[in-house]
């Protein structure tokens, strides 16, 4: 959600800048810009709604520089216009300022101490860049004593600022609070940078300086000073990130969706020798391990896909560790004041690992409680600030539509249930074979991968003209299909929900017309026959039923028959031909399959 980037002590800064802003472009925005300063007495700002090529194409050869910030927007305060795109500046046109977050008191601050002062947008940005020169021209403070007494008045609000100041053009004024921010230390041919993700700058540097909340740093070409609101000294040394920049390309692959689908199998793979040793025994950190053994029940914490991963996640400790498993929406368990067992323990399910709301959980328990975050993203704010932290290394996902990074975040809560399980002396988790699992999974979801085109015709000739679709199952067939809905609907628009089975005859089957897509998943020996039957009451009554089902449980007739395996573990490939099908459906519509409209890939205000 929003993009940041900003550079200093390079003269390619335009193209460094932009080239960032299209690393950033899966975070969903609806307006980018760029302000830049060539050190010479000349500075550029340039602003456009909708994609950053339109940005890209209001950059002449003309706007050149060495210092300079950009942003993508995605639309809080103010609506969708060039106006209200940052970079925001003062009235002087001495103060440029791109932001990420939402100040919450901004509405007093602007009646307390903006009056006279004209305004060109309607954000709360630039509350704050009038804020900060204001107190530098009319108090005679300098730029940071300015930004410092800004900083103090947002009480608490949600931010990454990049600032800068035309009287000192080679200066980066950045802060942070509640959103993620980096400094990138480069050297003295590239200079410094700065960015929301490492992703946008991994061109320049691989080494990285974390901030946290409430600090404030001053970055120039050859130097990078960093400070707590009171103005103290901060040290901290660099995190370097161990990834090729080329890892953020496409490819041969036409969406990123597609290339992350098709990537799952390896995936899975290489989690089995990141997380078990030949012989299939985890080597999860015995420290993650002893602290879970001490907890009476566990809490999942997630959002969106990662919550629907957690579900299945509850099914596996339940089953392998035989420990009481709640899965909690992490906007909602933040302020409903849940009553706790005596010994809880949390785990964290976020792919970018900067989810705000169940950072705000994490807040909440921090004090009290040992917690767990599973993440796609090393060092980022979840993976910080929880007791232990687990990576999926599944390498990037820039699509918006979550799809490696939910398998992933099954398959590690499949090893650490198994490694929990093992550590009280379940037999059930002594006799899951997880690895020879996960080996069949892969083999499974390559299977179905490689059917692409069959899911395609199946798109065009039922799903591309439908209105709605449901998809049922029973256990964790259930938990899948809330998932699957959500593929569908979040980047075709196609209304799709996903039911228990049994639960359509109380109400929901009142929605099934002629055509309507249902789309069952039959993969639990036990509610197998149960949900044969509750597709058969829809197909009665009009629908086109369609199936997924585990070999040993197929008839002829199934549309999609995955291997046998665990039933623990089949919905790791049972989600396959859903995530296909929301693929081919939205690209059969004609829409954007990474960015799907209003969303954003991260999501880092609540």
């Amino acid at each position: 959600m929003c993009g940041i980037v900003g550079v200093t002590g390079n003269k390619d800064a335009v193209n460094i800048l932009l080239n960032g802003l299209k690393k950033l472009e899966y975070r969903g925005y609806d307006s980018a810009g760029i302000y830049v300063n060539d050190q010479n007495g000349k500075d550029y700002l340039i602003k456009r709604k909708g994609n950053i090529s339109h940005l890209i194409n209001a950059v002449g050869p003309d706007v050149k520089g060495s210092t300079g910030i950009g942003h993508t927007r995605w639309a809080t305060n103010g609506k969708v216009s060039v106006e209200n795109a940052h970079p925001q500046f003062s009235q002087d046109n001495r103060f440029y300022l791109v932001h990420n977050g939402v100040i919450e008191n901004y509405k007093e601050l602007k009646n307390k101490y903006l009056k006279g002062v004209k305004f060109t947008s309607q954000t709360d940005t630039e509350v704050v860049v009038q804020l900060v020169d204001k107190f530098a021209t009319t108090e005679n403070l300098s730029t940071k004593q300015a930004f410092f007494k800004t900083l103090n008045l947002l009480n608490g609000s949600s931010y990454s600022f990049l600032l800068m100041d035309r009287e000192h053009p080679d200066t980066l004024f950045v802060a942070k609070n509640k959103s993620p921010l980096l400094v990138g230390v480069g050297n003295d041919k590239t200079g410094n940078v700065v960015c929301s993700d490492s992703l946008a700058m991994l061109n320049i540097t691989h080494d990285f300086i974390a901030l946290k909340d409430g600090e404030v740093v001053t970055v120039k070409p050859h130097s990078i000073e960093i400070q707590n609101l009171a103005g103290d000294r901060v040290e901290r040394k660099p995190f370097h990130v161990d990834m090729d920049a080329s890892a953020t390309d496409k490819g041969p692959y036409p969406y990123y969706m597609l290339k992350e689908i098709n990537e799952q199998p390896n995936i899975m793979r290489k989690l089995s020798q990141e997380y078990l040793d030949v012989d299939g025994k985890p080597t999860v950190d015995p420290k993650i391990i002893s602290a879970m053994k001490k907890a009476d029940r566990l809490y999942i914490v997630g959002a969106g896909t990662s919550y629907h991963a957690g579900l299945i996640g509850k099914a596996l400790f339940e089953k392998l560790v035989h420990i009481p498993t709640e899965v909690h929406i992490s906007s909602e368990f933040a302020y409903s004041d849940a009553l706790l067992s005596q010994r809880p323990f949390f785990i964290f399910l976020s792919q970018s690992g900067e989810t705000a709301d169940s950072r705000v959980v994490l807040n909440n328990i921090n004090k009290d409680y040992d917690s767990l975050t599973i993440t796609n993203v090393e060092n980022s704010t979840l993976s910080r600030e929880a007791t232990y932290t687990m990576l999926l290394n599944a390498g990037p996902e820039i699509s918006v539509a979550s799809t490696k990074a939910y398998t992933a975040q099954i398959a590690l809560e499949a090893i650490l249930a198994k490694a929990l399980g093992e550590a009280v002396g379940q037999t059930t988790a002594q006799n899951f074979d997880v690895k020879r699992e996960l080996s069949l999974a892969a083999n499974g979801m390559q299977a179905v991968i490689d059917d692409k085109d069959r899911i395609d015709q199946i798109s065009k000739k039922y799903f591309v003209h439908a209105n709605r679709a449901f998809y049922i199952g029973r256990g964790e067939d259930y938990y899948v299909s809330l998932e699957n809905a959500l593929k569908l609907k979040e980047i075709s628009y196609i209304q799709a929900e996903g039911f228990a089975s049994g639960e359509l005859k109380h109400g929901t089957i009142a929605l099934i017309e002629k055509g309507t897509p249902v789309f069952a998943l039959i993969t639990q020996k036990k509610t197998a026959a149960l949900t044969r039957s509750n597709l058969e009451e829809t197909e009665s009554r009009g629908s086109k039923g369609l199936t997924v089902v585990r070999k040993a449980l197929a008839q002829p007739g199934d549309d999609f028959i995955i291997p046998d395996m665990s039933e623990l573990l089949t919905p790791l490939v049972s989600v396959i031909p859903a995530q296909l099908l929301a693929y081919y459906t939205t690209l059969n519509k004609g829409y954007n399959v990474d960015r799907p409209r209003n969303l954003a890939k991260s999501v880092t205000v609540e």
